[in-house]
């Protein structure tokens, strides 16, 4: 289907009566594509199929697994590595890269209990730091047509990974990110938030003045930060040595969300999360933070780091989601991507 090319107020989503849903909410589909770009992990790409086959089957169990894989030959290995996993499908979609949850499409749910509509954001590579990007640009474009879905094209630079929601017309986001001048230029705050009020539904942005962990390359997304996790709770990754370099960033993203009041006027309920000792890879500091977590139908995806607080942060996410299984996988060799098992995945919700 051909996008909506109206720009007018009573043609947006949000008019529609589409809605953005929470992760937690019930899923039809997880998207994952499948990694062949070498240089998104210089120097340590071999354990890195293994690592996604570990996802697709620990997803797999819970909900049905959409992966890209364009292309002869990545289609051939993902058909080895997970083409026998139940409830996994091979899409011959092409991609740049497999940070899926940043240049994927976002799912909006029907306002009449019909199949999902979707966003297609304008996607640059974080600010145009890794060219060629143009394939994972045209990835909505492509699902919506292999599915028949109606897209939503808003003239907005914006990154999955960049907002978090709960479902109630509140939006979590960074002032790095999103007013980062390598996106959209000249572009104020108030019109990033009618751009989200019009195409996600949000009725409030919270924003946050964090750039990101140390060793990020995106300019500060928040699912690296702090997630909704119930309307009205939020957990928030959070430095505790005063030595470290995350310490001052992660402690001002504390004193901000508790002054902070979701779209009901509700004051939010701030969870700590502890955050991993430094881990690094060819002297590089790497952005590992438990925060990058996946909200699957019956499980949630906690990354681990080898470190003390790997089993303190999964028990965190067991005591808040007690109706879903915790599934620790290992993490260490996919951060050296910069990202893990959040921006990996990207859910379609169900019909209502």
């Amino acid at each position: 289907m051909s996008p909506d090319s109206m720009q007018g107020a009573d043609h947006t989503p949000a008019r529609l009566g589409y809605r953005w849903p929470a992760e937690w909410e019930a899923h039809i589909a997880t998207w994952v594509a499948w990694p062949h770009n070498r240089e998104t992990w210089p120097g340590n790409f071999e354990p890195i199929p293994e690592a996604f086959q570990r996802l697709v089957r620990a997803l797999a169990e819970w909900e049905t697994v959409r992966v890209l894989a364009g292309g002869d030959t990545v289609m051939a290995e993902a058909k080895r590595m997970v083409g026998d996993v139940p409830n996994v499908e091979l899409w011959d979609i092409p991609t740049d890269d497999a940070w899926v949850r940043d240049y994927g499409p976002t799912f909006l749910s029907s306002p009449h209990g019909a199949e999902s509509a979707l966003v297609d954001w304008r996607y640059n590579a974080w600010g145009g730091k890794y060219p060629p990007f143009d394939r994972d640009n045209a990835v909505p474009r492509h699902i919506a047509e292999r599915l028949r879905r109606r897209r939503f094209a808003p003239h907005l630079v914006l990154e999955g990974g960049a907002i978090d929601g709960d479902g109630q017309g509140t939006a979590l986001t960074t002032t790095h990110c999103l007013l980062n001048p390598n996106r959209n230029p000249g572009t104020s705050r108030v019109t990033i938030e009618r751009f989200l009020g019009d195409y996600l539904g949000a009725t409030r942005v919270l924003w946050l003045e964090c750039s990101g962990l140390a060793g990020d390359d995106t300019d500060g997304h928040v699912d690296q930060l702090a997630r909704f996790v119930a309307p009205g709770k939020v957990v928030a990754a959070v430095e505790q040595d005063p030595s470290d370099d995350n310490y001052r960033a992660l402690q001002g993203n504390l004193t901000q969300l508790r002054q902070m009041s979701d779209s009901t006027g509700r004051r939010l309920e701030v969870i700590q999360l502890p955050m991993p000792r430094p881990v690094f890879f060819e002297k590089r500091r790497l952005p590992a933070s438990y925060g990058n977590f996946y909200i699957a139908n019956g499980a949630v995806i906690v990354p681990q780091f080898d470190d003390e607080a790997d089993a303190t942060a999964a028990g965190i996410l067991a005591e808040l989601f007690p109706s879903r299984k915790v599934c620790p996988l290992p993490a260490r060799d996919v951060a050296w991507g910069l990202g893990t098992f959040h921006c990996l995945t990207q859910q379609e919700p169900a019909a209502l």
